[in-house]
C-alpha cells in the first residue's frame, strides 16, 4: 500500500480539485462537487471521532490548540 505524503484541494468555478501524491511522488488528480467534498469531511470527521482516543491519545484536561481561520 502506498503512502499518503503530500494533499492540496484547489477551488475551481463549480468543483474543487484534490491532489493526492504518495511516497513515490505519483500525483493523483480528481474533480470534487460540493457535496461530495462535504461527504468526504463528514466521513473523515466520523472515523476520527470513533477513534480519537487510541489514534491521538486524547487526554481530558489536555490543552486545547485553535488554528486562526483567514
Amino acid at each position: 500500500m502506498k503512502q499518503l505524503t503530500r494533499f492540496s484541494i484547489d477551488v475551481r468555478e463549480t468543483d474543487f480539485v484534490l491532489s493526492l501524491e504518495d511516497d513515490s511522488g505519483t500525483r493523483h488528480e480528481f474533480a470534487a462537487s460540493p457535496e461530495q467534498l462535504d461527504a468526504v469531511i463528514d466521513a473523515l470527521d466520523e472515523l476520527l471521532s470513533e477513534h480519537e482516543e487510541e489514534l491521538f491519545e486524547v487526554e481530558d484536561d489536555g490543552p486545547t490548540y485553535q488554528k486562526p481561520l483567514g
